[in-house]
């Protein structure tokens, strides 16, 4: 286990450079000079080159990307270039609030999806069995952002249930504002764990152990509890890992349509505006995000499922 933790926290570094390497390349092709942006178009031309030198943009490519990750490993995301502020302290005051959105949204869609795909799996072509179905595809059809757009107008705007902008202060308050934007993210991935927990689970009770346990007369809810669903899980729990990139893209849906403050309202004004540091910075610990999450399914499947350890 220690080897292989070793050898994926490896492989996480190469991707994070991977990504943020790729990502300031597509920035520096993007039309437009990020100091003319700034300083605006009736800006001279030696405030411009001067703002160009503070923000780094005269250095070559390769130049300013070893720079960054040199400031990286000091803790240092560099400086936003309009109100000088850390770039850590704001994306760490906006990190929050987008860990609370995604981890509402898996956690609810996974309490669903999982017993549901587990139900119809048990009970294979009933009528139940085939409502959950059209269900499961139904959500799954949905995108995120067309969901939050109905979810704020039937809930927020019509029935006024639930507020329509905002994260709110206190728990309550915060929760409450949380129902619409968590609905609006997961409720997809009640469809893709329900089926994949129906066709994992379905594959899973026709294995020999499973046959043998109840050829010994073991009880059937501890059968699908202990020896079936246990190893039916695990497509659901890899899926859960490699979905979180999947999970903040549909934040920062939901996070524009809800006026929420996050990491994805944030790369959403930081590339409008073509504040460098800012989308570096956020875009680094999202990618931390997605790897970290991805290591932590990897060995939850692991943990659950003998034979991966076997296999490190």
């Amino acid at each position: 286990m220690l080897f292989y933790f070793i050898r994926r926290l490896g492989l996480s570094v190469i991707v994070v450079v991977l990504a943020v390497t790729i990502l300031n390349v597509m920035l520096h092709l993007v039309p437009g000079d990020p100091a003319v942006m700034i300083l605006g178009p009736r800006a001279t031309p030696e405030l411009i080159a001067k703002t160009r030198e503070a923000m780094g943009l005269d250095r070559s490519f390769p130049m300013q990307m070893a720079i960054f990750f040199g400031n990286v490993l000091r803790g240092d995301l560099g400086r936003d270039v309009f109100t000088d502020r850390s770039v850590t302290t704001i994306v760490m005051e906006q990190l929050p609030y987008t860990l609370m959105l995604i981890t509402a949204s898996i956690a609810w869609a996974a309490a669903l999806g999982i017993p549901l795909g587990c139900y119809s799996a048990l009970h294979r072509n009933t009528w139940l069995d085939k409502i959950t179905g059209v269900l499961s595809v139904s959500t799954i059809s949905i995108p995120s952002f067309v969901m939050a757009l109905y979810a704020l107008l039937a809930f927020a705007v019509g029935l006024k249930w639930f507020p329509a902008v905002g994260a709110g202060e206190g728990f309550a308050d915060s929760f409450h504002h949380l129902v619409l934007p968590a609905f609006a993210v997961g409720i997809s991935w009640v469809g893709y764990l329900a089926r994949i927990v129906r066709a994992s689970m379905l594959e899973v009770l026709g294995e020999t152990h499973v046959r043998m346990a109840r050829a010994f007369g073991l009880r059937e809810r501890k059968i699908v509890v202990a020896y079936a669903l246990r190893i039916a899980v695990l497509p659901a729990v890899t899926l859960i890992g490699a979905g979180v990139a999947y999970l903040l893209s549909a934040a920062v849906f939901a996070e524009v349509i809800f006026a929420r403050p996050g990491i994805g309202a944030l790369i959403v004004k930081a590339v409008d505006s073509r504040n460098y540091p800012i989308v570096l910075g956020c875009v680094l610990v999202t990618t931390g995000i997605i790897v970290v999450a991805t290591l932590i399914s990897d060995l939850v499947n692991a943990w659950l499922d003998p034979r991966v350890r076997e296999n490190l």
